[in-house]
């Protein structure tokens, strides 16, 4: 059998970490993938929510965008975003959220708004859209993102989505995976809990823009299975994602 790449290895325990979920709200990209295989793995009624106000959605493919009209296939219902954020997440049914960033920190503050100074960044990027409010009304969040030290940043430059209290307790991500790990937060710290197979725990340092916690049983992540390879490669043959 052919080894697992990196991301496929991270999206398998994305999608593993959603066993017996009944609704996620999700974005596209890999964190869909990931929501796509859990749907046909550990979590076969699990409900998918877009931001664009599609309920219940079973897309005929990967979407592109989340106002990709392949998110209505099959869908349980389509509304106005008001009536979404509204009706549904700020009634607490969202059970897991879905988030990615181009910056994280040890508390799992997310920022998706710039890169530098807010007056005058180096880079502006796409903005909250309805992240802050996923991340404060969802009852769980969960993250991925590709870990380098341009991403994993301490503090971010801009908080778009809080994480955990400096001093712990109380909303934050509760698990965050990436291509070499993956991550839990007790007493409201991102602490490494899980190696990629053939990872190093100084690999994950030299990642890490500060001196990350780390767990005293680090264990290794399960490698993906020949079922969960072979539904990764219907659901994304061109390995757009899952490279």
């Amino acid at each position: 059998m052919v080894a697992a790449t990196s991301h496929q290895t991270m999206i398998v325990a994305a999608s593993r970490a959603l066993a017996g979920v009944g609704v996620c709200f999700v974005g596209v990209g890999p964190p869909n993938l990931a929501c796509a295989l859990a749907k046909r793995t550990v979590a076969p009624g699990l409900s998918l929510i877009y931001e664009s106000g599609v309920v219940g959605a079973d897309p005929a493919r990967l979407p592109l965008s989340i106002g990709d009209p392949t998110l209505v296939t099959g869908a349980a219902a389509v509304m106005g975003m008001t009536d979404l954020f509204g009706n549904y997440l700020q009634r607490g049914l969202v059970e897991v959220a879905f988030l990615a960033g181009a910056q994280i920190d040890r508390h799992g503050n997310l920022n998706t708004t710039v890169i530098g100074d807010y007056g005058r960044p180096a880079v502006r990027l796409p903005g909250s859209g309805g992240a802050c409010e996923i991340a404060l009304n969802a009852r769980r969040v969960f993250v991925m993102m590709t870990q380098s030290k341009r991403a994993f940043v301490d503090p971010v430059d801009f908080v778009t989505s809080p994480g955990h209290p400096a001093r712990g307790g109380g909303g934050g991500p509760e698990v965050v995976v990436t291509q070499l790990g993956l991550y839990g937060f007790p007493g409201g710290e991102m602490t490494l809990t899980h190696l990629q197979p053939g990872v190093t725990v100084d690999e994950v340092k030299a990642a890490t823009g500060w001196n990350v916690a780390v767990a005293p049983d680090v264990a290794e992540l399960e490698t993906p299975n020949a079922a969960e390879l072979e539904a990764l490669a219907a659901l994304d043959p061109e390995g757009m994602y899952a490279r």
